[in-house]
Parts: structure tokens; C-alpha cells; sequence
């Protein structure tokens, strides 16, 4: 079998691959086109971050089995058109966690101390002292955006250097939070009160342009901003701005939104300084990274083993037909759930009863967890760590199993406790295969767990979905699917509608204030 580098890679992953028997064409600084009319012959690709796989390339990928990203990132990858090519995508996720939060670190100080600014003038001959008063770290306060692997490695080195942490995560509980010595805050929170707000992550729809001009005036004067995490998480013209102006007083950025950048205006300013996306360029990192995608390769075309595939799950061949169907539904119940539950997540419980009970139930398990932290922690979460990341964040896991149901075939309950308060979805398969949820909380229903899909709690009153549907239909937004539960007749009821496309923020706030609706909220799978 052959296997395709088409970005640098360190030589022990290429001596990997080649002692296991495997054809290896490394190369470097591939283009897409050359890639196009060679990937037809190959197994496996190896990429890093300059490599795209769009679906244009996967169709001409005719004998291609796996993806393999030497790093966690896999923006620079179509996943859903890998999966429904039949394309594992692998990362290899921890790998370079210390190297990134070490330079975020350094980052910190260099911003902090004016570092950078302060050699170029010294080596211009200029013994400027005063001009470039830093400030200290020690007794100040830290707020941390994300407290995954990277964030949470970063909150322990700034707790030992005396600073006070606020951090933000919806995943993180109160217990595991007071176990490192730091505060869970809001977002707001951590505007009002933080000297320094570092960014840990993935660039999604709800992190994009996080940082901008309205967040911005919410922070302390004199703030300082440090980006070691995706470009386009913070507004660059907007911050531009308030550094000109001294609103922000220093920021320090390994990424851009669009790399490398060119005569960009943030370049132009002393109180700003950056470095060309050197978060995981250590050699003991790119050695790390290198082995460990080389190895899963390995794994996957010689052995036929799945390790770290964000679209895969391992499980034997003999077993996939009959665990594929639960797999896709208990990952759509993870997802939704995910987008409904507020607070930081405790404990997760599985029970499966019916046939489903009677098979291999770990992988299902696996993709409800993924399907529950993806939301949040994006490409860095895969069927292989969702386990290990729940460990970390102190979310307890229990599974269960019962003899049968009095309604359904297969039933896999989902209950997952959050802010003291717990929520749950109940899903089954119809007779095609074909996920459904059939219970929200209290609430018995039936709907697809696809798309765009609009969860409104409700009091059981007239008008309440025509009301929906006029001010939907009102801005163009289609309606595919509408299905209702309630406690009791004039009790509350859910009401879940599934549309063509999402809607804005401002629709949202529209559809809270009408009669009798209690809350709302779109979810996205």
C-alpha cells in the first residue's frame, strides 16, 4: 500500500511507515492541483496544516482509507465528506498540548515585558529604560477562554506563578475547577475583572470574532490579549483599534485569520507583537506528532486498529453493520443534548435496554460522549480521548443495561447532570434504521435529530406555533419538520422545529418574546 506526505514531516514518521512495509512518497510544500492528479494511487495521506482536503480531492481519492493530520487541528479538512467518502480522518491530539501552552506562556511574558520591542531598540543602539515599563504577572489576573488540554496546562503554570485565574468552559465542573486552584466565571466576568485573557479555542460559528469591538469595551483599560489558539477568534481591525487607542494595552498573537498575513496594520504597532504560528514548532513536538500519526497509520492499514479517528470509532469489521445505526444515533443524542444543557457538566448516565443492550456497548458510549464535548472542544475531541477528556474535566460516566422496553425494540437513554440540575433524551432506531429521539426530559415525542432544529419550551396554549411559523415565514426560513410533547393537557410541552437554515440572533430574541414561550434554543447537527 501507498502512502502520500505531502507536507514536511519529521524523518522518524517516514522510517515508521517504511519498515512496516509501506510504499512512502515524501514531500514537501504540495500543491493541491499536483495532489489532485496523483491522490487516485494512494492508501493514505499524511498532512499537516498547508495541505486542504476538500471534497474535490476525496472524489479523486478513489483508493484512499484514511487521512492522518500530524497535529489536532483538522480545519484544513472536510470531515463529513471523508465520512461519507468512507475515509478515516485521524489526528494525533496531545501531542504538541505542552509545546502550545509553553509558548503562550512565553508570549505572556514577552507581552507583559515588552521584550521583543525592547532588543530592537537596544540593537539599534538606544538603551530606552523607561519608555519600556512592563508590568508584572504575580498577583494579577489571568482569564483563560477554554480550559482544555492546552488552556488547563496554562491555568497550572499561572496559578504557580502567583496570579489569580478566571476561567471560562461549559464542560468544566465547579469540582474540577477548585481541584486546580482556579475560579469558573462568564464570559462578562472575565471581561470586567481580567489584566491579561488568553484564548484556548477551536474557531467555530459561536468563537468567531469572540473578541471584538463590543467585548473589547467591556474589559479593563490597559487589558493585555494573547491568541495562541486559531486565527479569526479575535476581530483584527477591532482590536487594531483599541491598541491605537490604549483600550487594549498590549496583545501578542501567534495566528492570523489569514496566514501568512500581509501588510497587516496590527504589524505596524509597538504595542503589538507576534510570531508565524510557531505554537507546536519544537522539535520534541514535531517528533511527537510525527511518530504518533505514523504508528495510527500503520494501525489502520496494516492491523485494520482505529486510534484517534474523529470519524471512526473502533470497532471489529464483523461487528460495524449491526453497531453502525446506534453508534450515528447515540452521537446525534450527544450533540443535541450538548446544545441544551447549561452549566458545567458532572455526570453523564447510559442506559440501553432492548436488543441494543445485548451488544458491544463501549463504542456507543463513545460516540455519546463525543457527540456531548464536540460542541465545544471541535476537531480536539474523537472517539479515542472522549473518555479521557471527561476524566480530566471530572465528568463521572455511568452505564447501564435493562432487560427490555414496554414501548420500543432498542432504547438508549441519555441523562446528563449540569449546574445541580438534570436533563435527558431518550433515542430509538425506526424501522429503516433511521435515528429518532422519542423523549426530552419529561416530555414524549418523536423527531429527527438532523439539521437546523429550533427546541422551544412552551406553556401548552394556543397560538403559540402559529406564532413560530408566521414570524418564521415572515423571513423566508422553511419549515421541513414540526413535533410536539407535552406534560399535560395546558402543562408545559417542548416543541422542536426542524428548518432549512439557521437562524440570527436577532429572530432568536423575536421568537423568546412571544406568548407563552419560555426559552428557545437552536442546535445545530
Amino acid at each position: 500500500m501507498k502512502v502520500l506526505i505531502s507536507d514536511n514531516l519529521s524523518p522518524s514518521g517516514v522510517e515508521i511507515l517504511k519498515k512496516a512495509g509501506l510504499e512512502v512518497d515524501a514531500r514537501s510544500k504540495t500543491s493541491v492541483e499536483e495532489i489532485e492528479k496523483i491522490i487516485g494511487d494512494y492508501d493514505a495521506l499524511i498532512i499537516r496544516s498547508a495541505t486542504k482536503v476538500t471534497a474535490a480531492l476525496l472524489e479523486k481519492a478513489t483508493k484512499l482509507k484514511v487521512v492522518g493530520r500530524a497535529g489536532s487541528g483538522l480545519d484544513n479538512v472536510d470531515i463529513p465528506a471523508a465520512t461519507k467518502k468512507g475515509v478515516a480522518v485521524m489526528n494525533t491530539p496531545g501531542g504538541n498540548t505542552v509545546t502550545t501552552a509553553e509558548h503562550t506562556i512565553g508570549m505572556l511574558f514577552a507581552c507583559a515585558r515588552m521584550i521583543p520591542q525592547a532588543y530592537a531598540s537596544l540593537r539599534e543602539g538606544k538603551w530606552e529604560k523607561k519608555k519600556y515599563e512592563g508590568v508584572e504577572l504575580f498577583d494579577k489576573t489571568m482569564g483563560i477562554i477554554g480550559l482544555g488540554a492546552i488552556g488547563g496546562v496554562v491555568a497550572v503554570r499561572c496559578v504557580a506563578m502567583g496570579m489569580k485565574v478566571l476561567a471560562y468552559d461549559p464542560f468544566i465542573s465547579p469540582e474540577k475547577a477548585k481541584s486546580m486552584n482556579i475560579e469558573l466565571a462568564d464570559l462578562p466576568t472575565i471581561y470586567r475583572n481580567a489584566d491579561f485573557i488568553t484564548l484556548h479555542t477551536p474557531k467555530t460559528k459561536e468563537t468567531a470574532n469572540l473578541i471584538n469591538k463590543d467585548t473589547i469595551g467591556q474589559m479593563k483599560d490597559g487589558v493585555r490579549i494573547i491568541n495562541c489558539a486559531r486565527g479569526g477568534i479575535v476581530n483584527e481591525q477591532d482590536l487594531y483599534e483599541a491598541l491605537k487607542s490604549g483600550k487594549v494595552g498590549g496583545a501578542a498573537f501567534d495566528v492570523f485569520d489569514k496566514e501568512p498575513p500581509e501588510n497587516h496594520p496590527l504589524l505596524t504597532l509597538e504595542n503589538f507583537i507576534a510570531t508565524p504560528h510557531l505554537g507546536a514548532s519544537t522539535r520534541e513536538a514535531q517528533e511527537n506528532v510525527a511518530v504518533a500519526v505514523a504508528e495510527q497509520v500503520v494501525d489502520y492499514l496494516v492491523a485494520g486498529t482505529v486510534r484517534n479517528a474523529v470519524n471512526v470509532p473502533s470497532v471489529p469489521a464483523d461487528q460495524l453493520p449491526a453497531l453502525s445505526p446506534y453508534i450515528n444515533l447515540a452521537e446525534r443524542m450527544g450533540l443535541f443534548e450538548a446544545q441544551l444543557y447549561e452549566g458545567g457538566l458532572t455526570e453523564v448516565s447510559l442506559e440501553y435496554s432492548g436488543d441494543v443492550a445485548e451488544l458491544k456497548l463501549e463504542p456507543i458510549t463513545l460516540a455519546a460522549l463525543k457527540g456531548l464535548l464536540t460542541p465545544i472542544l471541535k476537531e480536539n475531541v474523537n472517539y479515542v480521548n472522549a473518555p479521557l477528556i471527561a476524566k480530566d474535566r471530572g465528568i463521572e460516566v455511568k452505564v447501564g443495561t435493562t432487560s427490555g422496553s414496554s414501548e420500543y425494540t432498542s432504547l438508549i437513554t441519555l441523562k446528563v447532570k449540569a449546574n445541580g440540575k438534570q436533563a435527558l433524551v431518550a433515542g430509538t432506531l425506526n424501522s429503516k434504521k433511521e435515528p429518532r429521539i422519542v423523549q426530552v426530559d419529561n416530555f414524549p415525542m418523536e423527531t429527527v435529530p438532523d439539521g437546523y432544529m429550533l427546541v422551544l419550551m412552551n406553556n401548552d396554549k394556543p397560538g403559540v406555533i402559529g406564532g413560530i411559523g408566521t414570524i418564521l415565514g415572515q423571513n423566508g426560513i422553511n419549515i421541513a419538520r414540526m413535533q410536539f410533547g407535552r406534560e399535560k393537557q395546558g402543562g408545559l410541552a417542548v416543541s422542536v422545529v426542524s428548518i432549512d437554515s439557521p437562524v440570527s440572533d436577532d429572530l432568536m430574541e423575536k421568537i423568546k418574546k412571544l406568548p407563552n414561550v419560555l426559552s428557545v434554543k437552536l442546535i445545530k447537527i
